[in-house]
């Protein structure tokens, strides 16, 4: 590595938003590595590092070669045949390509491989001084920066994330000279803008990160989290409290800050009669507040603000944090005295004036769909039917309340805490709040029973009733999540172990909407006209569309926990009803497929498929019947292979009715001499029919013991 030195690129800018900055440093980081790795630039890019900050995006790779090392330059010149003629003298190409190289056609050599023989130019370029290449390459690297909506600012031509306002390039000690956004390389940086607004001296690359610490800029968004939580966490247990703090408000704490301090502050006790979720809520979405707990889990009236700045006297920046929360705790404490006025129970008729969907009718028309679902569902899985269509009914009331009002995000939370405070029972209180889960990506489902019943009810009808419009999912689009509710139901049908047939609870939400909704989502034809389609016809297209819906979304659920296609396949082959069903399934033929067994008796059960198929071809109809006579049999192979699966179909009958594949699997693994001795020894295709036929039926009997759990030939 020639003069191997390290490489610093800072790029100052007005505030960078705080949720994009973390995305911002790395693709920067990526983006310079990857110009200089094209560019064949000698570098330590295994150790760069990205800093940044509020005001900066910055990057260091130690070890930068000052230049490209030597090019060896090939050029392929015409063929040996069209580059001379006939006395052998140079042909124009010839001639033509040489004067294109800049040199005499003497200077060109021959090139011979085995597909012909080319006239090449070869030679050393000398590598370009790193100097030269790093404008285009940083100008590269901000050009790919995933950047939404660039800003312009002054008459400049170009635009970026955020105006900028200083560039520092330094390869060692020396200045890299460039220009990028306008802005001349230097070594001039600036540090925090208030402690430490007069320009920063930075002597080398390597010297930039203490530089920076210096003018009270910690760049290293590490240190900032560290620094941040540890300070929480002291003051905080000085408090004898427990911060909240999860790693998206600490991310973006750090990305709001270039010298942050912890600042220890309360609010009134009287705040804490209104639910703690709304209190929360407002420290950590609106004020970026870090609240704090007691020792069992019970909001305490601390929290902690983080500054960006080293007051002189903190106590004015802990009023100041105080004096901004107190309004909005004020606010949130009416809305809840307000509420408290007002049985959930009572907001059922004012449901009845908020339309849902215009062709399914007001959220009053949806609780009463969602009910019936819940009151049925209950009934099959042993849930309190009354319990769950009371629930039911009170699920859409929360959203008329004034604290869902001002905080949407606490749909259900003020369900429970209202059903509560008017005396509902204790299991209806927690599904009204419950039944939302999962709320997002890696979520659990619903804890309680009452609220799985009712978190598959709600999805039901909301997956029927936004399909059966014409307005399910495409591309991007999902204005309804049907996305997020065909998975939220499809975990919380196999998580909650629900033995529920799928396609059947789909048919039943179908039968609850109304026949204008159904109409509703028929497309006009070439003609101008919707297809002539009955309600019925109309429902067995839907719940087909339904079914496959939900099923994909379990392709990426499983593919997330490390099965394979192929055992997803063979499970969805056997379609069966119940997902959670679907799940045992799949987990077994998981198992079964690690089996040393597992190959051959795989291939087995594909060369079964294939002869019954061509059977069934051949005779103009499907195999019927799986009854073998023991009087047709011809070899000892047949006989054993018999003997063989009515020993496992016994074996297995009990474990197969209380679902245990896994177990059923085990047993059919032993199958594999019987099957490969039959394989090896017996001729299927025999000239006497009654042979032939007896055959058949014992392949027929060997396909349908494994089909009974999948479509084994699939793996």
């Amino acid at each position: 590595m020639s003069a191997a030195k390290s490489l610093l690129i800072e790029l100052g800018t007005e505030e960078l938003p705080p949720k994009a900055l973390d995305e911002l440093s790395s693709a920067f980081l990526r983006g310079i590595c990857d110009g200089l790795a094209k560019r064949g630039v000698d570098a330590a890019l295994d150790e760069a590092r990205a800093y940044a900050s509020p005001r900066r995006l910055a990057v260091h790779i130690p070890g930068v070669s000052a230049a490209q090392p030597e090019q060896a330059i090939e050029r392929r010149g015409p063929a040996l045949a069209a580059a001379l003629d006939a006395d052998g003298q140079p042909s124009k190409a010839l001639r033509g390509f040489a004067q294109s190289c800049g040199v005499d056609v003497e200077q060109l050599e021959k090139l011979e491989t085995d597909k012909g023989a080319w006239f090449v130019w070869r030679t050393l370029k000398p590598g370009q001084p790193v100097a030269a290449l790093l404008p285009e390459i940083i100008d590269e690297a901000l050009k790919a920066l995933p950047i939404p909506r660039p800003m312009r600012w002054a008459d400049h031509d170009y635009s970026f994330v955020r105006p900028v306002h200083w560039l520092v390039i330094l390869h060692g000690a020396e200045i890299v000279d460039g220009e990028v956004l306008g802005l001349r390389s230097g070594r001039k940086s600036r540090g925090h803008r208030f402690m430490h607004p007069q320009p920063v001296h930075v002597a080398d690359a390597d010297g930039w990160l203490d530089a920076m610490r210096a003018a009270n800029v910690l760049a290293d968004p590490v240190e900032r989290r560290e620094r941040i939580r540890d300070q929480i966490e002291q003051l905080a247990e000085s408090t004898g409290g427990v911060p909240q703090l999860d790693d998206a408000l600490l991310d973006e704490l750090a990305n709001l800050t270039e010298w942050p301090v912890a600042i220890a502050c309360t609010f009134e006790r009287e705040f804490l009669e209104v639910p703690p979720e709304a209190l929360v809520t407002t420290m950590v979405a609106n004020q970026k507040f870090v609240p704090v707990f007691d020792a069992d889990g019970q909001l305490t009236e601390h929290f902690i603000g983080i500054a960006n700045i080293q007051s002189k006297d903190p106590s004015e920046i802990r009023r100041g944090y105080e004096r901004v929360i107190r309004p909005r705790f004020a606010d949130a404490k009416f809305f809840w005295d307000e509420d408290l006025k007002t049985p959930l129970a009572s907001y059922q008729e004012q449901l009845k004036s908020v339309t849902y969907q215009q062709a399914l009718g007001s959220l009053w028309d949806k609780s009463v769909r969602v009910a019936e679902l819940a009151r049925i569902i209950a009934n099959r899985v042993g849930v309190d039917a009354a319990l769950a269509t009371r629930a039911a009914a009170l699920g859409k009331c929360d959203l008329l309340t004034r604290m869902v009002g001002e905080f949407p995000e606490l749909q259900g939370v003020m369900g429970r805490y209202c059903a509560a405070h008017d005396g509902e029972p204790a299991g209806v209180a927690a599904a009204l709040d419950s039944y939302y889960q999962p709320r997002f990506g890696g979520d659990a489902i619903a804890p309680d029973r009452l609220g799985q019943v009712l978190a598959v009810a709600e999805r039901l009808d909301t997956l029927a009733g936004i399909f059966a419009v014409g307005m399910k999912p495409g591309g991007n689009k999902d204005p309804f999540a049907l996305r997020r509710a065909a998975l939220g139901l499809a975990r919380t049908l196999i998580e909650g172990g629900l033995e529920l047939d799928l396609r059947g609870s789909f048919v039943e939400a179908l039968e609850l909407l109304p026949d204008v909704a159904l109409a509703a989502g028929l497309k006009p034809g070439k003609d101008g006209k919707p297809p002539a389609l009955n309600a019925g016809q109309r429902r067995a297209i839907l719940l087909d569309e339904l079914y496959d819906f939900v099923l994909d979304r379990l392709r990426g659920y499983y593919a997330d926990q490390g099965f394979d296609n192929a055992q997803f396949e063979a499970v969805l082959a056997v379609q069966p009803a119940s997902l959670a069903d679907f799940d045992r399934r799949l987990r077994a033929v998981a198992a079964f497929g690690r089996r040393p067994e597992a190959i051959s008796l795989a291939a087995a059960n594909k060369r079964v498929a294939n002869i019954l198929r061509k059977q069934a071809e051949e005779a103009g109809a499907p195999v019927v019947g799986h009854v073998v006579h023991p009087v047709h049999f011809e070899a000892d192979a047949e006989r054993e292979l018999a003997d063989a699966l009515a020993s496992a179909q016994s074996d297995t009958a009990v474990a197969l009715a209380a679902g245990d594949y896994t177990a059923v699997l085990a047993r059919l693994s032993q199958l594999q001499a019987p099957v490969d001795t039959f394989f090896d020894s017996v001729l299927v295709n025999a000239d006497d029919p009654a042979v032939r036929a007896n055959r058949l039926a014992l392949l027929g009997q060997l396909k349908a013991q494994f089909s009974a759990i999948a479509d084994i030939a699939l793996l």
